[in-house]
């Protein structure tokens, strides 16, 4: 089995902790680190768990201007849309089994069942809950934004060198070079809400719904885990594959575990070892790390309304085609562009105002005397 996760500086201790996890239960895997960052040159890569690295400069993007590409897309945006040119790649190099894992996710067995259902089918997608809510706060919590991020969580899938399991991967693969964006008003939310399709699109699809697979907090309500005296970890009863994570660095994580896993000592213990296991891999240094695509070159840290702009704006793209957006000083410089035209704007709205203040001011005038 072929294994790979997408990440940036940030999140390289999560992404060690994932690639130990696999080497222990899974020793003969092959795992890749797909990178959207420079990599650091004081981090001697043959030191770590990985098998080999995929700078996004290497992955082939299927587009005109790559720095363009990258610029477009947050830094989240940006992780989530390589990881369908990734599938792709390894697929078309000969990986017979490819299985994606966030780099959030912990692994607790040796994913057998994985293995299997690959061999009678192409494609395996996890949905985010498997059991009707009960409760309005669960179904506000779980079942709506599940209709708002996408029934199916993108943190796992696993696809089979196949006819059907490249054209999955083909299709998707576009779909995210194009519309890969956190946009939920235009309904779209990454590489997430494609999912919703996929079953209906493509034969070979299973909705793998065991209780031990992508165990997480949006799923805790209908999901009891418990310990047996071995330690091993159990989730309704069978052993526990593999855990996501899930919002840990933004606060969601413990916020939601609070909801459905107070009371829970082992939930609370695998919180807490998981925070150990971050912090041995360089979590308080790497997770502060400043990321090269969040920034210009001159160190002022790029706005998601640049971003934004940019990508809705096809006269800009050609205007600006052959120079690199994160560069300041160029002979055409979308930074200087943008913020000559943010004063003008600024200018014009004061205008306005005062404009408005004027008339206002005279009509009370009036209305006085």
């Amino acid at each position: 089995m072929h294994f790979y996760t997408s990440i940036n500086i940030n999140y390289l201790p999560k992404a060690r902790v994932l690639a130990k996890s696999i080497r222990k239960w899974i020793p003969d895997a092959r795992f890749s680190l797909v990178f959207s960052d420079t990599w650091p040159a004081e981090l001697p890569f043959s030191e770590e768990p990985f098998d080999d690295l995929v700078p996004v400069e290497e992955l082939g993007i299927p587009v005109e201007n790559l720095n363009f590409w990258i610029y477009e897309h947050t830094v989240v945006e940006l992780c989530t849309a390589v990881k369908g040119q990734a599938l792709v790649k390894f697929l078309e190099e000969g990986s017979d089994k490819v299985i994606y894992l966030d780099p959030d996710i912990v692994v607790y067995d040796t994913l057998e069942r994985i293995d299997a259902l690959l061999d009678s089918h192409d494609v395996l997608l996890t949905p985010h809950q498997t059991h009707p809510e009960t409760h309005m706060n669960d179904i506000i919590h779980n079942e709506i934004c599940s209709l708002q991020h996408g029934a199916y969580n993108f943190g796992f899938y696993a696809v089979k060198n196949s006819e059907n399991g490249l054209h999955f991967a083909r299709w998707w693969r576009d779909r995210l070079i194009h519309f890969c964006y956190d946009d939920i008003p235009e309904g779209i939310f990454t590489d997430q809400k494609w999912g919703d399709i996929v079953p209906a699109m493509f034969d070979g699809v299973f909705i793998l719904r065991e209780p031990g697979y992508n165990v997480s907090t949006w799923n805790l309500s209908n999901r009891s885990v418990t310990q047996n005296p071995e330690g091993r970890i159990l989730v309704n009863g069978q052993p526990l594959q593999f855990y996501h994570f899930s919002g840990f660095d933004s606060g969601a994580q413990a916020e939601m575990l609070e909801m459905y896993g107070s009371g829970n000592p082992v939930l609370y213990q695998m919180r807490e070892w998981y925070i150990g296991r971050q912090n041995e891999e360089g979590q308080e240094t790497l997770g502060q790390a400043r990321s090269v695509y969040n920034y210009y070159d001159n160190g002022e840290k790029i706005e998601k309304e640049e971003r934004r702009l940019l990508r809705k704006r096809g006269d800009l793209v050609q205007y600006f085609g052959g120079t690199n957006p994160f560069r300041v000083r160029q002979e055409r410089s979308y930074y200087e562009w943008y913020r000559v035209g943010r004063i003008l704007e600024d200018r014009e709205n004061g205008y306005h105002r005062r404009g408005k203040v004027k008339k206002v001011l005279q009509k009370l005038w009036q209305y006085f005397h």
